[in-house]
């Protein structure tokens, strides 16, 4: 058995600071392999909120119906689309953005699960990520979802429904 008590008083300071230490490398190394998907962008969660905001600023409603911290393909068009500058450009420019979320993990009020519950059913939503497209009126544009090819591909792709 160890007894830390016949140990000198810098030796196990030593100890201490080396472990210490050892713990604080280890956590650091353990986030140089992460990525962050945060995108930074005006997301709003009310799309009547948003579709007043895109009458007043003559835009396109993108509404992103999606399973953030679960879906697979909801993260890959985060992290491929939604969190770089191409897409980000553009959408400051042409789109007021709604996320209506899905989550299993993150906390989520009865009333925003209602709504969220109820615009899905609104608009048919069977499968995440589901993308919408409105007219600053309220009508449908298009439905897309995921697509390889990063950002710029994306941008072109939303082009095309105009």
């Amino acid at each position: 058995m160890l007894i830390l008590s016949s140990y000198p008083e810098t030796i196990l300071e030593n100890y201490v600071k080396t472990f210490f230490i050892s713990i604080v490398i280890l956590f650091s190394l353990s986030f140089l392999g992460c990525k962050s998907t945060a995108d930074n962008l005006p997301w709003k969660e009310n799309l009547d909120e948003a579709l007043k905001t895109a009458q007043l600023e003559n835009k396109t409603v993108l509404v992103n119906f999606t399973g953030s911290d679960w879906c697979v393909w909801c993260k890959r068009l985060n992290e491929e689309v939604f969190s770089k500058p191409e897409f980000a450009e553009y959408a400051e420019k042409n789109l007021v953005l709604v996320k209506i979320d899905f989550p299993r993990d993150k906390e989520q009020t009865q009333e925003t699960k209602y709504y969220n519950q109820q615009l899905a059913a609104q608009y048919r939503v069977e499968g995440y990520p589901t993308i919408i497209l409105l007219r600053k009126d309220g009508s449908v544009l298009g439905y897309t979802g995921y697509l390889e090819g990063g950002a710029a591909s994306y941008v072109q792709h939303l082009q095309s429904f105009k």
